[in-house]
């Protein structure tokens, strides 16, 4: 069992940030984040499934698959680094260069991260010199940690964050961390950055395999409009705890197992509430599906259903874009024994039985859907399996943001 606390990146015992307004593309704001650990850590990463992959994603793979640990990572917003070739790609390796003088650790240990705008370039000696400014303003403080969430935030509205302790072998262990994501977010990886930091002592093959596992129910099930191209999570693990090496999958491992899930968890619903334009956190649950599969597919075909986003938008209980999305998933089911339901904090309610609709208050049903949290609950009848998925609703913002994103 894990207990939540105040915090994110730097809750974890060795963990500091420092964060820097580099001028990279925003003015008069912070766009440049360092998190940095007084010891090596074993690295994981999980990275988008996209064939378009940023400079900064190959430089990351490279690193958490090839070398033994790592020990900083350098995060800028505002510029991708994506689509830049090999300038970006030598831009990924001044910027590890830097933070490797800077913090006197090897270049192979430096991650480096990049959100933003597509196709341009970094301007590296801005980069650079952020590196050195922050390097000497290194904390582990909470603030520290908050203010490294709000750098890395480009159409983010909120910073996110997040930490939980566990006690793992006698010893209190710490996971913390901090993700930013707002606009092309989808499964299989979103566009998004994730990092998350911990203190336990584990082996670098049991840490990579919990961060894969989780991501399937976390950041996979994230879409707030069908894009994805940036992605990375990167799971760092100190071993400061002092807590015995997780070397098996015993209950020390579960243990740790579940209170990464809720991490990632938390921060996958803060980005898909959080969507460009975003009134609502729409969270759809499919249950009594014939398997695992079935009930991803289902669910994620709800989610981003452009027609069902729309209708969540305008508090409209239109049942019928949610059994339609169903229909085309390519998931197999009869829609004849579907019972569907909407919640949130103003109530429950059952909208559909068997595939009909019941006899419900219009009134009731929309002052339901009117909460800034929304869930769908789909019953198929068919097994014991689940899923859950979270995204957004569709609003006039979100064109208004992505008709001019780059001027």
């Amino acid at each position: 069992m894990y207990t939540v606390i105040e915090g994110g990146v730097t809750a974890a015992a060795g963990f500091q940030t420092a964060s820097t307004a580099a001028g990279i593309k925003y003015k008069n704001r912070k766009d440049m984040a360092m998190i940095y650990s007084e010891k090596p850590c074993k690295a994981a990463g999980t990275f988008t499934t996209n064939i378009v992959k940023a400079a900064p994603v190959k430089w990351d793979q490279k690193i958490v698959k090839e070398y033994e640990y790592a020990q900083a990572v350098v995060i800028n917003a505002g510029i991708a680094n994506a689509c830049t070739g090999a300038e970006g790609m030598g831009y990924c390796a001044e910027t590890a260069q830097a933070a490797s003088a800077a913090l006197k650790v090897p270049e192979s240990a430096v991650l480096v991260a990049s959100t933003g705008v597509i196709g341009m370039q970094l301007p590296i000696e801005k980069l650079s010199d952020g590196v050195k400014a922050m390097a000497p303003k290194l904390k582990g403080t909470l603030e520290a940690g908050n203010e490294a969430a709000k750098a890395i935030m480009t159409t983010d509205t909120v910073e996110k964050e997040v930490a939980v302790e566990i006690e793992i072998g006698g010893k209190t262990v710490t996971i913390g961390g901090m993700c930013k994501g707002s606009g092309m977010i989808h499964p299989n990886m979103c566009t998004m950055l994730g990092f998350v930091t911990t203190d336990v002592c584990i082996s670098k093959q049991l840490l990579q395999e919990a961060l894969s596992q989780d991501v399937k129910d976390t950041y996979n099930m994230v879409s707030v409009d069908g894009d994805t191209t940036n992605d990375t999570v990167l799971l760092l693990a100190n071993g400061m705890a002092e807590n015995p090496e997780i070397n098996e999958k015993n209950e020390d491992y579960q243990k740790f197992c579940e209170a990464l899930n809720y991490i990632n968890t938390t921060l996958a619903k803060k980005i898909a509430g959080d969507g460009e334009g975003a009134t609502a956190l729409f969270e759809v649950k499919i249950i009594g599906a014939e398997s695992k599969e079935q009930a991803v597919t289902l669910s994620k075909s709800i989610i981003t259903s452009s027609l069902t986003k729309a209708a969540i938008f305008g508090h409209d209980a239109n049942w019928g874009r949610i059994l339609c999305a169903m229909g085309y998933s390519g998931a197999q089911f009869d829609p004849e024994k579907v019972d569907l339901f909407f919640e949130s904090a103003a109530g429950s309610m059952q909208i559909i039985k068997d595939g009909v609709a019941l006899d419900y208050s219009e009134q009731q049903a929309t002052k339901i859907l009117s909460e800034p949290e929304v869930t769908a609950i789909a019953d198929v009848k068919m097994g014991d399996a689940s899923a859950t998925a979270w995204g957004c609703d569709l609003t006039f913002d979100y064109v208004k943001i992505n008709a001019d994103y780059r001027s």
